[in-house]
């Protein structure tokens, strides 16, 4: 059965286009959304995940990248739900740890088909990566997607910098979308054939 969706979603601010393919099997990441660390972060994602993704934005940069951002949140969110179908033999509940140097991020995902979201990092990390990636964002992101594919997930920060040091934002914010990746990697992964719940349904 194939995995895959393609969600177009236009409003006033934003065009979005993005197919995925949980599967992955031509191992394809192609981004664009006219912000180049947003766009770092998705290729993390579809790279670490094993998903084939592909992701084409035009939005209203000339205000700011929030519409931007926000709005392919809640499209790859999209996409991710109706690629899931029905859900029937994913493992459902996983979680991984990511390092990056000095800074150790966590992400737990339960496919529950109910959306909530917790999200942990430093108060002190850089306000801004580049001219237009508020750092600020990086909860909206995750909440926005989480909301739309319809999610359980936890993300956390257990470690920011070594003693002394300041958190350094890139390190912080890379580190989540690479655990986010492979949770979703092996939440997703088809374990067996029937649905993961005791009430038939997720």
């Amino acid at each position: 059965m194939s995995r895959t969706a393609h969600i177009v979603r236009t409003t006033g601010e934003t065009s979005v286009d993005v197919y995925v393919d949980l599967d992955g099997t031509e191992k394809t990441v192609d981004v664009s959304t006219g912000v180049g660390f947003y766009d770092h972060m998705l290729h993390q994602l579809g790279k670490h995940g094993g998903f084939d993704l592909k992701i084409a934005v035009k939005g209203d940069l000339h205000i700011d990248s929030h519409h931007t951002m926000e709005d392919t949140a809640i499209a790859l969110g999209q996409a991710f739900a109706e690629a899931l179908g029905d859900k029937a033999g994913v493992v459902r509940f996983a979680d991984a740890s990511v390092p990056l140097d000095e800074v150790l991020a966590r992400a737990v995902v339960d496919l529950s088909g109910r959306p909530y979201m917790v999200h942990e990092e430093p108060v002190d990390i850089a306000p801004m990566i580049s001219t237009d990636y508020p750092t600020s964002m990086t909860r909206h992101i995750l909440e926005s997607f989480a909301y739309h594919a319809r999610i359980c997930l936890h993300v956390t920060v257990l470690r920011a910098s070594n003693p002394g040091q300041k958190p350094d934002a890139h390190h912080v914010i890379e580190a989540q979308f690479k655990a986010l990746a492979r949770a979703l990697k092996y939440a997703t992964r088809i374990d067996g054939t029937d649905i993961p719940s005791t009430k038939g349904v997720l």
